[in-house]
């Protein structure tokens, strides 16, 4: 089993930045993707930046040059920088650990972004 867990996340004003971070721990193995995803209500989650462990990045159209995601192997932890937040990227920010066809999901960070 792998647990991931998230901190991070708050209120913040349009145009501002957040840093999330996310830290797994358990039976983690050294090749795996990383990610982020995001549920907003009444929405379906969404991927919002992944990573491999050879740091192979992928980003939803939506957040790319906003966004960076980047990783700490030594720490199997991810980080999802944030900035020239949106209102639209309000959601619940998900972490995401895939490895060997299995994935482990963090509880949840609220991000919220309003004025």
């Amino acid at each position: 089993q792998v647990q991931l867990v998230e901190s991070g996340g708050g209120l913040v004003q349009p145009g501002g930045s957040l840093r999330l971070s996310c830290a797994a721990s358990g039976r983690v193995f050294s090749i795996n993707v990383m990610g982020w995803y995001r549920q907003a209500p009444g929405q379906q989650r969404e991927l919002v930046a992944a990573i491999s462990s050879g740091s192979s990045t992928n980003y939803a159209d939506s957040v790319k040059g906003r966004f960076t995601i980047s990783r700490d192997n030594a720490k199997n932890t991810v980080f999802l920088q944030m900035n020239s937040l949106k209102p639209e990227d309000t959601a619940v920010y998900y972490c995401n650990i895939r490895q060997l066809y299995s994935d482990y999901w963090g509880q949840g960070t609220q991000v919220t972004v309003s004025s």
